[in-house]
């Protein structure tokens, strides 16, 4: 997007004046943007009609008083391509082109994709294949179906690449304040990107949600990115395409590869991007971050007025790591005497039914509550339907306390059922109105706060550490004619991990018959392994022989291994062996693959190593380069990272020591003269003092 097209966007997301150009579907828009108030001008350009929506029809965009601010484009693909050269060609500023039948269809469509985005010029075009627009701040809805949704006048942008998923948020019954709803289709100029860029600009847009299948630009992603979390703008995302078949449906649908899941992953991590994963989970924290705003702390103050429901909050904390700090000597004391005799102090606090509904009981205890040092407050009420009793006006009560509690205090604040459904939508306006988030769900509320209590914290580490230190640069742009990539054998491999300066086994190659004597050099115990470039996986081949205690020992193990290996796969056999010694049992073992992804550039995987690997599935992914800190906290992201402290009694490992080996490793692999293109150590044996690279596959650059 070039500066034109950025100040061309400003005026499609907020026109004086509109065209629609089409039928039946420009008639919807005309009809949707009458509905919801637009006070700009709306133009029809239809030449078989006179009227569309109660609007008077132009014959050709040519006849419009001027150049639209916006265009919602909505005529079959053969005569979409003119008809938006022409729009540019008299200065048109942005278009929506909800046409169909361009890059979404393959090979079929990707000349007219070209044709169209050379035709668009300096137009911010949205799509095509999208529906569109709705701008609920200033009343705009270049969208040609019936919308949901409300705005007190601020709210979420949220982003998609499902324009079917877009209309259904619209739709929600979850009072989420909505800025603006974007669906940006094939991308064909203009990129999800675009749009972070220009909205988290907007003192409107509290938080920006994300329904991602792809992204076409990483580094230009990440650098909207960190500019919208360097404006305070958090950004929630929900990826979808991370299953096989789900990863095929997304290229069909907008043509946009999915990419690696634990890639996306580590970018988001890396970006301070929260990530959900269900619609559910992106409307209920995109509604706390906008409507209470972002704790800067895990310590949680609850209230109910029921024992199960303070059990349910203290349960589900303390698994996704929210604390509810008991109160002070000095509270308890106070709360002793405000709380009815059968109430027990705690947090959560369940206050009882005896003082339900009575202000002048309700409220001190409230605020008592809160002169203890919380981060954010979080109160459970499940309102009865109306039909069933007369009691919501003691439940409406008990929540102004709590409004007037929370707004005495400054804290972000939220109200959450038990059950979803259990709040009804004027309580849920109210609260908007009191800027209490009213949260439909108690886990959803509750993982909604975690994820702002990360996202704080996360942003806190990037300003700190410098902002500009994350982005992703571009990969460069260099001829790759006469080079490959090229599988060589461990021996060569730790032969570079040396140069890098990671430990190894001490060790040496040997032929055949030279085996026994090697070892015997060594010192045993030993352990042999063929050594072929082709042998991926020695253990099913039966290419390892462990814990070698003589000369007799080595020579058995040696000729066993040329039948098994040859059992395997003939192909892999060789005359070379390498011979190391035996190593001591490590404390722990683990993985450690660096890949360059055509996308994301270069990544770190950390996983448990050995024979756990494929058992546990534990593993973090990073996006490279890294620091310290992020290298640290990835490692205790890990389920095994409760060994690296001495589980049960067990000797601790130097975590810093094993840091710093994983920094020279990235340090290594990202020198282009030692041409390192991929490399796996599996196992990394890691001790108390030390790490030792036991096992490496590694493909380097060579030129043919």
């Amino acid at each position: 997007m070039n500066q034109t097209q950025y100040q061309n966007l400003e005026k499609l997301l907020k026109p004086r004046n509109l065209a629609i150009i089409g039928g039946r579907d420009a008639e919807a828009v005309a009809k949707e943007c009458k509905r919801i108030g637009f006070t700009g001008q709306v133009w029809p350009v239809n030449p078989k009609r006179e009227k569309i929506g109660g609007f008077n029809c132009f014959a050709s965009v040519e006849d419009l008083p001027e150049a639209p601010d916006a265009v919602f484009l909505a005529i079959p693909r053969e005569g979409a391509i003119s008809i938006v050269k022409r729009l540019a060609d008299m200065g048109a500023s942005g278009v929506v082109c909800y046409t169909a039948g361009f890059s979404e269809l393959g090979a079929e469509g990707t000349e007219l994709d070209e044709a169209l985005v050379s035709a668009s010029g300096n137009i911010a075009l949205v799509g095509p294949n999208c529906y569109g627009v709705i701008n609920y701040i200033d009343k705009v809805a270049l969208w040609p179906f019936p919308h949901g949704g409300d705005s007190p006048g601020y709210g979420a942008a949220i982003i998609t690449q499902s324009g079917m998923l877009s209309s259904d948020l619209t739709m929600s019954q979850r009072s989420l304040p909505f800025a603006y709803m974007i669906s940006v289709g094939n991308q064909s100029v203009l990129r999800l990107e675009d749009f972070i860029d220009v909205l988290c600009t907007r003192p409107e847009v509290k938080a920006i949600g994300l329904h991602i299948e792809g992204v076409k630009d990483i580094s230009r992603f990440s650098e909207v990115a960190l500019k919208a979390l360097e404006a305070g703008v958090p950004i929630v995302a929900l990826k979808t395409g991370s299953s096989e078949i789900g990863s095929e449906l997304t290229v069909s649908h907008t043509a946009s590869l999915s990419g690696s899941d634990d890639l996306f992953q580590a970018l988001f991590d890396r970006l301070g991007i929260i990530r959900v994963s269900h619609p559910v989970q992106l409307l209920e924290t995109l509604k706390y971050l906008c409507v209470a705003g972002i704790p800067k702390g895990k310590r949680l103050m609850g209230l109910t007025c029921s024992g199960g429901g303070a059990t349910l909050l203290a349960d589900h904390a303390e698994k996704i790591g929210l604390e509810f700090t008991r109160p002070s000597k000095k509270t308890a004391k106070r709360l002793t005497r405000l709380l009815h005799y059968t109430a027990t102090v705690s947090n959560p606090l369940d206050y009882t039914t005896p003082i339900w509904g009575i202000p002048e009981r309700v409220l001190p205890v409230f605020e008592t509550m809160l002169t203890d040092p919380y981060d954010a407050a979080i109160f459970v009420q499940d309102y009865p339907h109306p039909e069933l009793d007369e009691s919501k006006p003691y439940y409406l009560s008990d929540a102004k306390s709590f409004i007037e509690a929370g707004r005495k205090y400054r804290i972000p604040s939220a109200i959450c059922c038990t059950i979803p459904e259990n709040m009804d939508q004027s309580t849920r306006k109210m609260l908007v109105e009191n800027d209490v988030a009213p949260m439909q769900g108690l886990h959803e509320a509750l993982e909604a706060i975690s994820s702002s209590v990360w996202y704080f914290g996360r942003r806190e580490a990037i300003r700190k550490n410098g902002i500009e230190k994350f982005s992703i640069k571009p990969l460069p742009r260099i001829s790759t004619a006469g080079i490959v990539s090229t599988l060589i054998d461990e021996w060569e491999g730790k032969k570079h991990l040396l140069e890098i300066g990671l430990s190894v086994p001490e060790g040496d190659i040997a032929d055949f018959a030279e085996v026994p004597e090697v070892a015997e050099k060594i010192g045993f115990p030993v352990v042999v392994k063929m050594v072929c470039k082709n042998l991926t996986h020695k253990t099913d081949a039966g290419a390892i022989a462990l814990n070698l205690l003589s000369w007799e020992e080595v020579k058995i193990a040696v000729d066993r291994m040329k039948k098994d290996v040859e059992q395997f796969d003939s192909a892999a056999v060789s005359e070379k062996f390498l011979v190391e010694k035996m190593l001591e049992r490590p404390i722990v073992e683990l993985l450690v693959n660096v890949r360059t992804d055509p996308q994301f550039g270069m990544a770190m995987t950390l996983a448990a190593g050995g024979i756990l690997t494929e058992l546990l599935a534990d593993a973090v992914t990073i996006l490279l380069p890294t620091n310290r800190n992020d290298l640290e906290s990835a490692l205790k992201s890990l389920k095994i990272s409760k060994i690296f402290d001495g589980f049960r009694g067990g000797e601790m490992i130097d975590t810093e020591q094993l840091v710093t080996a994983l920094l020279n490793l990235v340090e290594g692999v990202m020198n282009p003269a030692i041409g390192i293109k991929e490399i796996e150590i599996n196992p990394l044996f890691v001790y108390k003092e030390k790490v030792c690279a036991v096992d490496v596959l590694m493909r380097i650059a060579t030129v043919t």
